[in-house]
């Protein structure tokens, strides 16, 4: 029996760079698993649409997909706009929906590697402030997973790690960078929890202005591309029924 086609679902975006950045992912997932079909949809602005490839992939006979979104959290397109896309999939099709990426401690160790790529060294986290910079959203319960995330990673080892937003909720990059300051930390850094390039990110790159060290987004950073399988194998494997109470 095939394993079932693991459909990597982005947002989309006007940059070119978005794009970019998703298909060099989804490249590194199909190098640590070439067994697994690996294919990619975008929810607007780019193609292929997600609702294109559903109907491309049950025109060539495929039964079973995983659909992956490509999001850190559980905000609006994760409740709404994608399950909206595949309740319109071809019937002959059985979709299962992964959950999102985050929180993960693979994110965690994915913002490390950026920030050591960027110039810090291990040895600089004892006093080091860092700005966790997020897209934001209106989605309480989004917000308070990033609020979450900022206070566990500040446990291992960094002088203090804040949470920002470049969208719907505050703070501001800038404004953290200055909180983070004021705190005594020696330097800042701001690492964007994003996965790829675009309006936003380009607004917290703006916001770190007076930090020390930026960050390049997550991207095809090694831990995500892990992450996506872990999410992949979750959904497609059946729940034991131990799980389910019985």
């Amino acid at each position: 029996m095939p394993l079932p086609v693991l459909l990597v679902i982005a947002h989309g975006s006007r940059d070119p760079r978005h794009a970019a950045t998703v298909h060099a992912l989804v490249r590194r997932v199909r190098s640590l698993r070439p067994d697994v079909r690996v294919e990619t949809g975008f929810l607007d602005f780019n193609v292929p649409s997600v609702q294109g490839v559903l109907e491309s992939l049950a025109a060539q006979g495929v039964r079973d997909v995983v659909a992956l979104p490509l999001l850190l959290t559980r905000a609006f397109h994760a409740k709404a706009d994608i399950p909206a896309v595949l309740a319109d999939a071809p019937p002959r099709l059985r979709i299962r929906q992964a959950e999102v990426l985050g929180p993960s401690p693979l994110l965690l160790s994915a913002l490390e590697r950026r920030l050591y790529e960027a110039g810090l060294a291990p040895a600089d986290k004892s006093s080091t402030g860092v700005v966790l910079a997020s897209a934001g959203s209106s989605d309480p319960e989004a917000i308070a997973v990033i609020a979450n995330i900022a206070r566990e990673w500040r446990h291992t080892g960094w002088c203090a790690v804040r949470p920002a937003f470049a969208s719907a909720s505050l703070p501001r990059t800038e404004d953290a960078v200055r909180e983070l300051r004021e705190l005594g930390c020696a330097r800042v850094a701001v690492a964007p929890y994003v996965l790829a390039p675009g309006f936003l990110p380009d607004r917290i790159a703006r916001g770190a202005a007076d930090a020390d060290v930026l960050a390049d987004v997550l991207g095809p950073a090694p831990e995500v591309a892990r992450l996506l399988l872990e999410r992949y194998e979750a959904a497609r494997l059946p729940v034991p029924l131990a799980a389910l109470g019985a």
